[in-house]
């Protein structure tokens, strides 16, 4: 075989390109006027294979939103929280004010209701606001 006959064999004719068609004469209505269907699409439920649950990252807690406040507290009170807190070191447990306080709140809402009411006539009632400069 030669080289031109094989190059006769190997070529095509080339095709026509594609006519292009006029734009139809209806119009396309804008999608704002498009009205909504009567049924509103509902999600389906969809299964997670276990394998993807394990592997994906653990959620993270959601942050416990934190409230500020003041409040009256009589100082032999007041010096009693340093004195936990010096016990809480010499423990080796380093801890806030504010720890302490919630701490005895946990405490205290786990009493039976006799025992809470006995806790709540121990404490004075003291008077509010801010104390005077004297």
């Amino acid at each position: 075989m030669t080289a031109s006959s094989v190059k006769s064999r190997t070529t095509t004719t080339a095709k026509a390109p594609a006519k292009k068609t006029k734009p139809s004469a209806t119009r396309k209505t804008p999608p704002s006027s498009v009205k909504p269907s009567a049924k509103p699409l509902q999600a389906t439920p969809v299964e997670v294979p276990l394998a993807t649950t394990e592997k994906s990252k653990p959620a993270k807690e959601k942050k416990v939103k934190v409230v500020r406040d003041s409040f009256t507290i009589p100082k032999t009170e007041f010096t009693q929280i340093a004195d936990m807190k010096k016990r809480a070191m010499a423990l080796g447990v380093e801890i806030k004010k504010s720890e302490l306080i919630r701490a005895g709140l946990q405490i205290i809402s786990g009493l039976p209701d006799a025992s809470f009411k006995k806790a709540l006539a121990a404490i004075p009632t003291v008077k509010t606001g801010r104390p005077s400069k004297a």
